[in-house]
């Protein structure tokens, strides 16, 4: 049985200054295209029966500088749609809305926990017939890569709170003794190449 491994794209400007990215469509800073340059040595040796990334240029780009051919941009993989957040930060949405959280109040405007879920979802049950075949790399981001990791597991997609998720990173999930689980979360780059000691995007 193979594995699913999730990559998350390099870093972008607004990751780097915690701002809710989904449907704007930002290039990788410098720092984010050597981030995901150092994605191909530990993706050395990997074989995969699909390749499929978010259609967000972030997400390509990082995937091809990782040394992946991607086979298919899924938008299901696409960044949780924050509507009205775009481009916040949760320090500043949480000056108008103290109690606000994305994970169990969803973005007005934009999708709630239970319309990523169902995408993600999606996803999940496309790929889950090749996994007989070898593993399967997804390259997206970090709260519908989050969301991900939850369902894969049984959790609700609120779960995916738990899961912090940094840019540059390779997440494994796979199986022991016929369950779902995660094999290894948030695994970052070499820190010699990569952009500094925290590249986390907060929400």
């Amino acid at each position: 049985m193979g594995e699913i491994l999730l990559i998350r794209h390099g870093e972008t400007t607004w990751s780097a200054s915690r701002r809710h990215t989904s449907y704007t469509d930002l290039a990788l800073t410098p720092d984010g295209e050597r981030q995901a340059r150092a994605l191909a040595a530990m993706l050395a040796g990997r074989r995969f029966v699909r390749v499929l990334s978010s259609p967000r240029q972030r997400a390509l780009h990082t995937a091809h500088l990782a040394g992946l051919t991607v086979d298919s941009a899924d938008p299901d993989l696409a960044e949780w749609d924050y509507g009205e957040y775009e481009g916040r930060t949760t320090a500043d949405i949480l000056e108008d809305r103290p109690h606000w959280n994305i994970w169990t109040d969803g973005c007005p405007g934009g999708e709630s926990p239970a319309q990523v879920g169902e995408r993600l979802d999606r996803v999940l049950a496309r790929i889950a017939p090749l996994l007989d075949r070898g593993s399967i790399a997804l390259v997206g981001h970090a709260h519908s890569l989050r969301v991900l990791g939850a369902r894969w597991i049984g959790l609700p997609p609120s779960a995916g709170g738990l899961l912090r998720l940094d840019t540059a990173t390779v997440s494994v999930l796979g199986h022991e003794h016929r369950r779902s689980v995660i094999l290894r979360w948030n695994q970052p780059v070499p820190q010699t190449t990569a952009a500094g000691p925290d590249r986390a995007t907060r929400h």
